[in-house]
């Protein structure tokens, strides 16, 4: 089982190849991403066809939502990592719900969540 961070879902949208290979040599059938994730997909929309097409792309993955103990995770981080590295918001809701449910993060920012403690990225 494997997370998806949203660029992962961008490329695929946009039909990136190497992305659908790398994909396909991860063993699972379900694939996760974040609540966050879906927000920023769907934030992405240029149209009404283009948001057609997001929420069928969306409907292909099991959407986690954010909970307490997430929250906790991202407090935690947001506290220890904002002065030295200032990270975004997004990317620590993202990363905390991975670690909370010790899903391994598919990225293609991994300099984002490199230094988030307890993140495994693929």
């Amino acid at each position: 089982m494997v997370i998806f961070d949203t660029n992962i879902l961008i490329e695929l949208y946009r039909g990136n190849v190497a992305v659908k290979e790398e994909i396909q040599k991860i063993s699972s059938d379900v694939f996760y991403i974040s609540s966050i994730t879906v927000a920023e997909f769907i934030a992405g929309a240029r149209d009404k066809a283009d948001l057609i097409k997001i929420e069928k792309q969306l409907s292909k993955y099991v959407s986690i939502p954010l909970n307490t103990g997430i929250n906790d995770i991202f407090i935690e981080i947001i506290k220890t990592l904002t002065l030295s590295h200032r990270p975004q918001i997004p990317d620590v809701l993202i990363a905390s719900t991975a670690i909370y449910y010790n899903l391994p993060l598919y990225t293609l920012n991994k300099r984002h969540f490199q230094y988030m403690p307890g993140i495994e990225l693929l």
